[in-house]
């Protein structure tokens, strides 16, 4: 592994016993690693906004990983917002991942939210604390499924990098041209700060495909039938899983991309699996 190059894996609170279990089992079998950072996520609507501050504060406290929370602005306040930075700053958190959010089902419009896009909780962030936060933002090489087209959503990626962000996470994906090309369309607009790729490991097809269709993440025609033609032949899906990412992760790494994200699901194998595969793991 290059020096200049930062691998980093994210994670989802546990809510029962077993699931802490898991994922403190999954954590600790990746810091061979050395990730740059734990990123924990954020619910819908802010729905696991307790057990994200409490997974990231016993992340930063039992493992010297810096944590990363998603902060989403979506059925939240200013007043909300600025405690949480305040705790976040109390137990030295550093790095925040800014998202506009999703929103659970049935809730409303966000007509009466004070901050309605990830640009404006970036600009908040900075308004409040100033440089103290390393700030991500979300990226979709093939673009955000409620755009109102490429160059509306490249514009809207624009105005979060101008807010403050330092560094962006891309959505998932399975086509690394989606990704040079997104990279290039930034470049064009001076867009300059790392825009890591989000890697996706692929170990159940109906959990894929479930994800992909709720976040516009396309998965190649070719890919799904031969994940189909599996059925339900976990091992094997697995196999293939790991050929297609691996390969898609070295020719990532060969066009230049300075870092991995990887979207673990709190779980360790598959991803720990393709490090190795990639050399950076020796055992």
């Amino acid at each position: 592994m290059t020096q200049s190059l930062t691998l980093s894996c994210e994670f989802f609170p546990p809510r029962t016993d077993e699931g802490m279990k898991n994922f403190r089992a999954a954590r600790e079998q990746l810091l061979p690693l050395k990730p740059a950072f734990f990123s924990v996520t954020f619910g819908a609507g802010g729905s696991t906004q307790d057990q994200t501050f409490e997974t990231v504060v016993e992340i930063q406290n039992q493992t010297k990983i810096p944590a990363a929370p998603h902060l989403s602005c979506v059925g939240s306040s200013k007043k909300n917002i600025r405690q949480l930075l305040l705790n976040y700053k109390a137990n030295n958190i550093s790095r925040i991942v800014a998202l506009r959010g999703d929103r659970p089902s049935g809730m409303g419009g966000f007509e009466k939210e004070e901050l309605h896009y990830a640009n404006e909780l970036v600009e908040f962030i900075r308004s409040e604390t100033g440089d103290y936060f390393h700030i991500e933002v979300a990226a979709y090489p093939e673009f955000h499924p409620q755009a109102r087209s490429a160059k509306a959503d490249l514009n809207y990626f624009k105005q979060k990098v101008d807010a403050g962000a330092n560094c962006a996470i891309t959505q998932y994906f399975y086509n690394a041209d989606s990704y040079f090309r997104f990279v290039d369309d930034c470049n064009k607009l001076g867009i300059s700060i790392p825009i890591i790729p989000g890697i996706m490991p692929i170990s159940n097809y109906s959990q894929l495909a479930r994800f992909s269709e709720s976040c516009g993440a396309e998965i190649p025609r070719w890919l799904q039938r031969r994940l189909q033609d599996c059925g339900d032949d976990l091992p094997q899906i697995q196999a293939i899983g790991l050929e297609v990412v691996t390969h898609l992760c070295e020719q990532l790494l060969k066009g230049g991309a300075s870092g991995l994200h990887f979207y673990t699901l709190n779980r360790s194998q598959t991803t720990l699996e393709i490090s190795k595969r990639l050399g950076f793991l020796t055992s």
